[in-house]
């Protein structure tokens, strides 16, 4: 008897036991309940971490692959790059009148694969008005800058505000290559297909470029325009790759040509050759293969200049570096490549004319599509403007020379490499 009262009382304390542990559990289970439903929307969860936004502006006048260098090292600072881009009426009365006007140049840095966003007719100088826009409303973290001087025509440092402010980052400049540096590599080519070269267009020349002749690799003398400092090296080449070839069934398209001061006329027609198949793959001719049709004046950029500012494009997944004229079959089967296309807008139209069509292959198997071009622009387009404003450019130049001495005076300054 004794044995079963106690089994008896063991049992009725476990069944409390149970029942408390139930009524707890309950509890507890409404209480974090509550708890969960009284915090606002995401404080339960691990908050997630905002994107860095930086911002970067310029003019991007005649935008070319020191440009996009740039960019690309904005972009590694922060998760999203905003880039702003100065008026036209900003350009003028900082610096003189711009060669491209701001649709071009918006399309040119809108096509930079490191962009996120563009904000257009960008103030020259941060204000503090406009300072207050970009973290408020655009939710910038940092304003960004090459270590080269930009300085407004009073003297004072267009980024004081931002460096005060204590949200201003630096980048280096990309070395060898400028917009001063390409408009005398122009002129140049002017001035050697011109017998009366005039005072004021000598003088531009000279204030904008320091070149020579150069020889090609079978001796004959090249024209003075190749006044490139460039020098490429593999590492440049990979930070500006994609670095990822086509998908086993790709449709990939291909375009050729020289692809000489990078215009919005190249990027668009590149944005609708890219928007027929899957990967856009761009061969980029030999220096000797465009003066050879161009004439021995081009290009004003060298190959490798050339290849860096279409890598830097976003409708652009690979380049051949020194493409042959001629689009043969065998490189046709070597890429796999589903589609050949040509712009009805170029520099050189008269391949159809031609004994040895360089698209007769393609044609052949039915593969070649004439694209209509967007835009009227080629590389002669950029060279007009220069030459028919030369005076303006003239004054541009003197005006940034003086405004650069004022600010060096009292300071000591390092180019950047």
């Amino acid at each position: 008897m004794g044995s079963e009262a106690s089994q008896s009382e063991n049992a009725t304390l476990s069944s409390r036991v149970v029942a408390t542990w139930l009524i707890g559990g309950v509890a507890l289970g409404l209480s974090l309940l509550g708890f969960r439903l009284a915090c606002p929307e995401g404080a339960w969860s691990k908050k997630k971490k905002r994107p860095i936004r930086v911002y970067m502006d310029g003019c991007f006048d005649m935008m070319h692959y020191g440009h996009c260098n740039a960019l690309r090292q904005a972009r590694a600072l922060g998760d999203q790059l905003v880039v702003g881009v100065v008026s036209d009426e900003e350009i003028t009365v900082n610096k003189g009148p711009p060669v491209t006007p701001l649709s071009e140049r918006m399309i040119m840095v809108s096509a930079v694969k490191w962009v996120d966003e563009v904000i257009p007719d960008a103030p020259y100088a941060i204000t503090e008005d406009f300072m207050k826009k970009l973290f408020d409303e655009y939710n910038i973290d940092y304003i960004i800058h090459g270590d080269d001087p930009c300085v407004l025509p009073d003297g004072t440092d267009a980024y004081a505000l931002a460096k005060k402010a204590g949200r201003y980052k630096q980048i280096k400049r990309t070395e060898g290559v400028s917009s001063t540096d390409i408009v005398g590599r122009m002129l140049l080519c002017v001035r050697e297909r011109s017998t009366g070269d005039t005072h004021s267009h000598a003088s531009l020349q000279r204030q904008f470029s320091h070149g020579h002749s150069q020889k090609s690799e079978d001796g004959t003398a090249w024209s003075g325009t190749r006044v490139s400092h460039f020098l490429p090296t593999s590492r440049r080449i990979v930070q500006f790759s994609n670095g990822k070839g086509p998908g086993p069934d790709a449709r990939i398209v291909y375009i050729d040509g020289a692809f000489d001061l990078f215009h919005a006329g190249h990027v668009e027609i590149l944005r609708l050759a890219r928007s027929l198949g899957d990967f856009l793959l761009v061969g980029i001719h030999t220096d000797q293969t465009v003066s050879a049709t161009r004439g021995a004046h081009r290009p004003i950029m060298n190959l490798h200049e050339r290849s860096l500012s279409v890598l830097a494009c976003r409708y652009v997944d690979e380049v051949i570096i020194g493409a042959p004229w001629e689009v043969t079959k065998d490189m046709i089967t070597t890429f796999d490549i589903s589609l050949v296309v040509h712009g009805t807008v170029a520099e050189y139209s008269d391949y159809q004319k031609e004994a040895e069509n360089p698209y007769a292959v393609p044609i052949s198997m039915g593969i070649l599509k004439v694209l209509e071009s967007p835009l009227d622009i080629t590389t002669s387009t950029i060279i007009r403007r220069i030459v028919s404003n030369h005076d303006a450019y003239l004054k541009r130049n003197e005006k940034k020379v003086e405004s650069e001495k004022r600010y060096y005076e009292g300071k000591s300054y390092i180019s950047g490499d």
